[in-house]
């Protein structure tokens, strides 16, 4: 949920890249860990004695595309958090009616209700205080939180996971398919209902086909400037970049930096389709793809701004499940985006998926499989910590 990278030398005449996939995660080519100061918002999560403030230190930890991390939380009146949007940390290319940015406002409050209820408190969420917004998201408040304490709040068993979650961009073991247990917690864990379906695609039939269809809607974004663009302004390279914004999609590959510092790369250049910036990055995403074992997917019924937030619950939910079982997990969302030249994918794999639109949509597509054996861990994304969320 692996994201793509390029580096152009001088004149045009060679490029190196470092492939990546995936709307709703930062990534990049990663050999030194992170600056520890872009990731201390992990650590620290816990460590705040009040309570809004320990709710919201873990709402920070959720998956966001880009990793953005948008939200803006309001704590001017006593017991109420007030959630809004930053409009400058918005995808308006490949989220252009922001679908999956309202999505990411549910695994937000998902992790604020559970770190509320650890802490003894009841969330209470009115979502859209101010109105449900239109086509696209506005300045308007997206939701009102009031925290009132609650002697039989406990905390949730997912809990434990929201410092432990990671998303995988790697290639998974093939040799592994997922067992029928974990797919029935994942599935469990999405609470099914109210209009929302879940599951896992594990059929060999099937999986081929939304590789092929996740495939080609990866290379038409690469091959779409604007959307290939989008991503590149969000590039941080080096461990200064990274420190200073903790957020986007980080570089630490050494020769990408030396590249960087050296002045020979050039970020605002889109490169030639026949590239190596465009054909290695297909190719890395193919054999990622390739060595994927089962997706994950949930589905509403319609595209109500509720059901977005709820499907953005559920995932956070069923991430919280795989990490508590070994799992690794990574969105592919190149095909559910909605802008014209994916169009065809779109439509496909919601015919695949037995989820014909505009009555239902496809709010989530995943790779799901078990790490490949001896991989290392994976390090958590940078995060800008509960101060830069903070508006009063």
């Amino acid at each position: 949920m692996h994201r793509r990278t390029f580096i152009r030398l001088a004149g045009g005449s060679a490029v190196l890249a470092a492939a990546a996939a995936g709307s709703w995660a930062w990534a990049g080519a990663r050999v030194f860990p992170v600056p520890q100061g872009a990731v201390a918002a992990w650590a620290a999560a816990g460590q705040d004695a009040e309570p809004r403030r320990f709710a919201l230190a873990h709402a920070i930890l959720a998956p966001n595309s880009h990793n953005l991390q948008p939200w803006r939380a309001d704590l001017s009146v006593p017991g109420v958090i007030g959630i809004s949007l930053d409009p400058a940390r918005m995808l308006p290319e490949t989220d252009p009616y922001n679908r999956q940015i309202t999505m990411g406002l549910g695994t937000f409050l998902e992790l604020l209700e559970m770190a509320a209820a650890a802490r003894g408190f009841q969330a209470q969420t009115t979502l859209f205080p101010e109105g449900v917004p239109g086509e696209r998201l506005n300045g308007r408040r997206l939701a009102t939180v009031r925290m009132v304490e609650d002697p039989q709040a406990a905390t949730p068993p997912l809990f434990a996971e929201a410092a432990r979650r990671r998303t995988d961009r790697r290639a998974y073991d093939p040799s592994r398919p997922v067992q029928a247990g974990d797919i029935a917690a994942l599935v469990a864990a999405a609470q099914p209902g109210d209009g929302l379906r879940a599951g896992v695609a594990t059929g060999r039939g099937q999986v081929a086909e939304i590789r092929r269809i996740a495939r080609e809607a990866w290379a038409q974004e690469l091959l779409t400037e604007r959307t290939f663009m989008e991503s590149a302004r969000v590039l941080r390279i080096g461990t200064s970049e990274i420190e200073r914004h903790r957020d986007g999609i980080v570089i630490v590959a050494p020769m990408l930096v030396l590249l960087e510092r050296s002045g020979l790369y050039d970020r605002g250049v889109y490169p030639a389709p026949d590239s190596i910036a465009i054909t290695s990055q297909i190719a890395e995403f193919d054999a990622i793809t390739e060595a994927t074992a089962a997706y994950l997917w949930i589905v509403t019924e319609g595209n109500a701004r509720a059901a977005q937030v709820a499907a953005g619950r559920a995932y956070m939910r069923m991430a919280l499940e795989a990490s508590a079982r070994g799992l690794a997990l990574h969105p592919n969302q190149q095909a559910l985006q909605e802008y014209p030249q994916v169009a065809p994918h779109h439509a496909a794999i919601h015919e695949l998926l037995d989820a014909p639109r505009p009555a239902n949509t496809v709010q989530m597509l995943a790779r799901l499989g078990y790490p490949s054996a001896g991989a290392s861990e994976q390090p958590p994304a940078p995060r800008r910590g509960l101060e830069a969320h903070l508006t009063g």
